[in-house]
């Protein structure tokens, strides 16, 4: 059991060598896209169902 568990964490350090990791530009580029691409699509999809809703309102 306990030479399992070594191997297991032998296994892990070597994967976490092998990681690579963003830079900080990387990571703050990354998460500036992700920010204005979700107030982008709120916008659309807040006018699409604004839309959608006084088209609905004036049909019945």
């Amino acid at each position: 059991m306990t030479e399992s568990i070594r191997l297991f964490v032998t296994d892990v350090r070597t994967e976490m060598k092998k990681v690579s990791f963003p830079s900080r530009a990387e990571t703050i580029g990354s998460t500036t896209v992700v920010i204005v691409f979700c107030i982008l699509m709120s916008v659309y999809l807040s006018v699409v169902d604004s839309f959608l809703s006084w088209l609905v309102g004036k049909l019945i």
